[in-house]
């Protein structure tokens, strides 16, 4: 039993989670506040949920941070989120060091400011030998560019060499993701009350379980992590078989 009074059962945890941490503008907008408030504060929530799952164990974690369709956003606030991002690489790569939590990094460089991309891959560099779990920031990313840019690169050998193709199956296809080694989604959290997967890890969320939430993400807390856990442990996962 932990300090919520939840019991969870180590042996039926998901291993890779998925957050869509939704709701900081409108969060923001409730109290009469700039949206970067809103992101500030959701920033500071992801660091508990972090330092929550220390408790609970899941081995991989992934958070959606900044999509490709968010550079549609008003200047000041990608900026911000740009801000918000080059932090994190230079302020909690030391946090996560120390806690034996090793940070990636998923999406593409285009539009990212160099040194933001420089630091990024820093931090990755720096943790990539811990492993108490992994934290995967999910950055200017899109997942069907993904899928397109996989294909794109196996159409590239495919014209050099075309028996490729005779081989290509499920398996063979997710080496040409931008990192064949993130498991398949087993749940996936969204906040807010939005109940969609906005282009989310497209591939890996096929079988996932979706958690949604009416609370924004700043008003997330580590028992609100808790509950989406213990609620994944009561489903039947099937498959598509009859359980």
């Amino acid at each position: 039993m932990n300090r919520f009074g939840l019991e969870l059962d180590p042996a039926r945890l998901p291993k890779h989670v998925g957050i869509i941490m939704d709701g900081n503008g409108r969060w923001a907008k409730n109290r009469r506040l700039p949206r970067v408030a809103g992101h500030e504060k959701g920033y500071r929530v992801l660091k508990d949920v972090i330092e929550c799952n220390r408790e609970i164990g899941v081995s991989f974690i992934s958070v959606f941070t900044f999509s490709t369709e968010n550079w549609t956003r008003p200047e000041s606030e990608v900026n911000f989120l740009m801000d918000l991002a080059r932090k994190l690489a230079e302020e909690y790569t030391d946090t996560l060091l120390k806690n034996d939590i090793r940070l990636m990094v998923t999406g593409t460089d285009e539009k990212v400011p160099v040194n933001l991309s420089e630091k990024l891959k820093a931090a990755a560099a720096r943790t990539s030998h811990c492993r108490a779990y992994t934290l995967n920031i999910v950055f200017n990313y899109g997942g069907r560019k993904e899928i397109v840019d996989a294909a794109k690169v196996i159409a590239r050998k495919a014209a050099e060499t075309p028996s490729i193709l005779d081989t290509l199956d499920e398996e063979s296809f997710r080496e040409y993701l931008y990192h064949p080694d993130i498991p398949d989604l087993d749940l996936m959290i969204r906040t807010s009350g939005e109940k969609r997967i906005s282009n989310f890890l497209l591939w890996e969320i096929s079988y996932s379980e979706l958690y949604f939430t009416d609370k924004y993400w700043p008003d997330f807390e580590p028992k609100d992590f808790w509950l989406a856990v213990s609620d994944y442990q009561n489903r039947m996962r099937r498959f598509g078989n009859i359980g």
